[in-house]
């Protein structure tokens, strides 16, 4: 049962409960109808709510995961390449914007670290706050 099942039975059952126990203390049988159109209304807001907040906690989930696999991306690209040294650079992704930071070797690594940062798909933009080791 997947997490959305589970809320759903979580608020929809109570609301069931609810309407029951409603019904048994209903005078008239239009009382009794007009209790359960209540909790039936109540009961499907509720679960409106729960879908709309499950679904916002899953598009956050998968903009982190985003950005973890192009994090991951880049230090795999970086790791790879020969003139760069993944130990130096320091790779974080947020909403797709890559920051780049630490102490290079030499200019040169620090434009390669940023090419390789740029071409990684799902990439806004590249912060390079790369520094050249002895210059400041």
């Amino acid at each position: 049962m997947n997490l959305f099942h589970r809320r759903l039975a979580s608020v929809g059952f109570p609301a069931l409960m609810l309407a029951v126990a409603g019904l048994a203390q209903a005078a008239t049988a239009e009382d009794a109808g007009k209790s359960i159109d209540q909790m039936i209304e109540k009961t499907g807001t509720k679960m409106q709510e729960a879908k709309e907040a499950l679904g916002e906690k899953a598009a956050k989930t998968g903009d982190y995961l985003d950005d973890a696999a192009i994090t991951a991306k880049i230090k795999a690209e970086i790791l790879s390449d020969p003139l760069l040294k993944v130990l130096q650079i320091h790779v974080t992704t947020t909403d797709g914007v890559v920051r780049l930071s630490g102490e290079v070797d030499s200019q040169q690594s620090i434009e390669r670290a940023t090419a390789i940062a740029a071409r990684v798909k799902q990439v806004k933009s590249v912060t390079s706050e790369l520094v050249v080791k002895g210059v400041k």
